[in-house]
């Protein structure tokens, strides 16, 4: 019981709640920012112009070769000697955006690559220019693709962002260790901290199973078709 009530006060300790928050606000931040880098650097690599080709695939190459804890340390120690100083927290977004961008980009390429040739030749032949024919037409079915694996790199950076503390960032983990540092707890400060990435996991997964039944045309074909209504209006019957 006492353990039990030393876990609870640490989770509703200001320490902790403001630790979480940081976390939160750390993942949400740069997994947004990486998305729209990512969409940037897919359209990039499936461009013509093989400058452009060039630079995505050299993008992709070195900042999914270097350990992101590399990056980490290279941002906020190395970039001070070129006149670049930057908070923990500055840091820890620069590096994790751009080492995020470049999976990003491979999942935003496969998608808009499993959108088929088809479709883009209806969609010239409806008159529709490059703008149109990506916002109605390769987007929509994109997505279906897309939603499911960068809902995965979510919570993928939740985990990573924990490394932001070894650039003094304060986040659940550097949290926990100075808590408990303080008072030699370490086995309740630490399933505090692990409770609160549960939860967040729990909330991203959620969220993805909520997408991804939004986005599934089979289920809404099925709930729209006659059939489906009288089975379920013989069910309520029965």
């Amino acid at each position: 019981m006492e353990f039990v009530e030393g876990v609870w006060a640490y989770l509703g300790s200001r320490a902790f709640l403001d630790g979480a928050i940081n976390t939160m606000k750390l993942t949400l931040v740069s997994q947004i920012v990486a998305v729209l880098l990512g969409f940037i650097i897919a359209l990039a690599k499936m461009s013509k112009w093989k400058l452009l080709q060039g630079f995505a695939a050299s993008y992709i190459w070195i900042f999914r070769g270097i350990p992101v804890l590399v990056q980490l340390i290279f941002v906020y120690t190395a970039l001070p000697q070129f006149g670049i100083r930057l908070t923990g927290f500055q840091s820890a977004f620069v590096a994790l955006a751009l080492n995020e961008a470049a999976y990003m980009a491979e999942i935003v390429r496969s998608g808009l690559a499993s959108v088929g040739k088809g479709q883009h030749r209806a969609a010239n032949a409806l008159g529709m220019n490059s703008w149109q024919r990506m916002r109605y037409v390769v987007l929509p079915q994109a997505f279906r693709v897309i939603v499911p694996p960068t809902a995965n790199q979510f919570i993928g950076m939740l985990k990573t962002s924990a490394m932001a503390s070894v650039v003094g960032y304060t986040d659940l983990l550097l949290t926990a260790q100075q808590t408990a540092s303080a008072n030699f707890d370490y086995v309740d400060t630490l399933i505090a901290a692990v409770i609160y990435y549960l939860v967040f996991t729990a909330l991203f997964t959620f969220i993805q199973s909520y997408l991804e039944r939004r986005m599934d045309i089979t289920r809404s074909r099925k709930r729209k078709s006659p059939l489906f209504s009288l089975m379920k209006r013989g069910k309520s019957i029965l």
